[in-house]
């Protein structure tokens, strides 16, 4: 295991008890759960992970819930002190957090892509939001843009742990779908899809307080929402609906994608009780409110596995897409600690991302620094599901499930890409980065192990390594008729 290096990352062993002990006297959360239990949903200061034990024969259930626009240093157990996240802190006291895990991209539909299909951004169906060529034309608000979609030839995790005899599920957010109503959460592998889609815009609309949402195939309204009431929160349907799931495959082995939109903006949440007290504007009490409600939402998960006493059998995952975006409430909560860049930028403040694994009496109490990607996560669960045979070729992600059991493996001596094409490039090796977040500008060079902030540009001083970067990042971009570059 390594040891913790620098950055907002507080130690989870020394200040974690005392922050679960303080926080459990804080008035502000002192509030009713919506688990119907009337309390609140808290860590339990004793539950502790047993020592890495091996994993049972029979196939754990999976669990993969993500954040939206999250940033960094949002959850107190990665430094925040401000916004209230409990629930999360205790996967991350009982079980493993990464201190050095990065998003597959620093924007949605790229960054799921790349979790989805075990490939880096120079080699993926999705490299940005919208694509320059190719793809199906649509509009956002007024203005024509285009939009690629997920191909029926990409094998996706779903598809590979389907095979497997997995149950599989989506619920909320695909964006991967583009303009193409066929490219389908159900077309591209999972058994089930409740949420959201780009191809019906309107089925999202307004953002967090819906009037429509799709049960599998079908468009269902949400009458609680009619008439612009605020009823029923997104969270709070995506929650009743991966819940649900859970209840109709507790006796199979189950993957549920749970994909919140939480806390990507507009910052729309009626609920900020936990935060009345504050002289914070409303938008960083709606931005907090959103991440603190996202929490609750969470326990009440992990509380309903418990009751269907399945909790010892599921491993749970808990990630963000990206970085926090421009309008959330970066220096004044402290979203990104100090790291440069935000969402949409290839910095560390886009890309580095928590990233928490649970499973008590199997996932072992620890942080660790190894450097690890979105695209490790669909080799990694095959291998637990006993799956490696059924995953395709020309992977960019490496099967790192020893990490999650206690054991220890080299994940820094490899090259991590990402790209936006024809804008952004970054590459990382070891304790080394290169960048450019500028068209055609110059890589530059940080030494990240001494310089998390990307605050001394070094490559002046090492222009043999920025040489070595470039020869490297070459191999590694696939053309692409989406996103074609000069000379392609």
């Amino acid at each position: 295991m390594k040891e913790e290096r620098g950055g907002c990352f507080l130690g989870v062993y020394h200040l974690f008890s005392i922050y679960l002990m303080s926080i459990m006297f804080r008035k502000r959360i002192l509030l009713e759960s919506v688990c119907g239990t009337g309390m609140l949903i808290m860590p339990h200061l004793g539950a502790q992970a047993q020592q890495p034990a091996a994993v049972k024969e029979s196939k754990p259930n999976i669990i993969f819930i993500l954040a939206d626009d999250m940033g960094y240093c949002d959850l107190a157990c990665y430094g925040n002190k401000y916004i209230e996240t409990p629930n999360i802190d205790r996967l991350a006291a009982t079980g493993t957090a990464f201190t050095q895990c990065y998003a597959g991209s620093g924007i949605s539909s790229p960054s799921r892509c790349s979790l989805m299909t075990g490939k880096n951004t120079g080699n993926t169906t999705i490299r940005d939001n919208f694509c320059t060529a190719g793809g199906i034309e649509g509009l956002k608000g007024t203005k024509p843009i285009r939009r690629m979609h997920l191909q029926p030839n990409d094998t996706t995790i779903a598809t590979v742990l389907g095979a497997a005899g997995y149950r599989t599920c989506l619920v909320n957010k695909w964006h991967l779908d583009g303009f193409n109503p066929e490219a389908t959460p159900l077309n591209r592998g999972f058994d089930e899809f409740y949420g959201w889609l780009i191809s019906t815009t309107y089925s999202n609309d307004p953002y967090y307080y819906p009037y429509w949402r799709f049960n599998n195939e079908k468009l269902e309204n949400v009458k609680e929402n009619e008439g612009d009431r605020h009823i029923k929160h997104n969270t709070d349907l995506s929650t009743e609906d991966a819940i649900k799931f859970i209840n109709r495959n507790k006796d199979n082995p189950f993957f549920l994608y749970l994909a919140y939109d939480a806390p990507h903006e507009p910052y729309i949440i009626d609920e900020t009780g936990w935060y009345d007290d504050e002289s914070w504007n409303m938008n960083t009490k709606r931005y907090a409110s959103l991440i603190t409600h996202m929490d609750r939402a969470i326990g009440c998960l992990l509380a309903e596995l418990d009751r269907l006493g399945l909790r010892e059998n599921t491993l749970v995952i808990f990630a963000s897409d990206n970085g926090a975006a421009k309008q959330a409430p970066l220096a004044e909560l402290g979203c990104k600690g100090s790291l440069k860049g935000m969402k949409g930028q290839l910095y560390e403040g886009g890309i580095r991302v928590p990233f928490i694994v649970n499973q008590p009496g199997k996932v072992p109490v620890r942080k660790l620094n190894n450097i690890i990607y979105f695209p490790d996560v669909m080799p990694t669960l095959a291998a637990l599901a006993g799956a490696t045979d059924k995953l395709p070729q020309k992977l960019n992600g490496i099967n790192i499930l020893p990490l999650f059991y206690g054991q220890s493996l080299d994940t820094d001596n490899r090259l991590l890409y990402w790209e936006f094409p024809g804008k952004q490039r970054a590459a990382r090796r070891g304790d080394w980065k290169v960048v450019t977040i500028k068209k055609d500008a110059p890589l530059e060079l940080y030494n990240i192990r001494e310089d998390m902030t990307e605050s001394v540009n070094l490559a002046d001083k090492y222009p043999e390594k920025v040489a070595q970067f470039e020869e490297e990042m070459k191999t590694m971009r696939v053309p692409t008729p989406n996103w074609p570059l000069p000379g392609e």
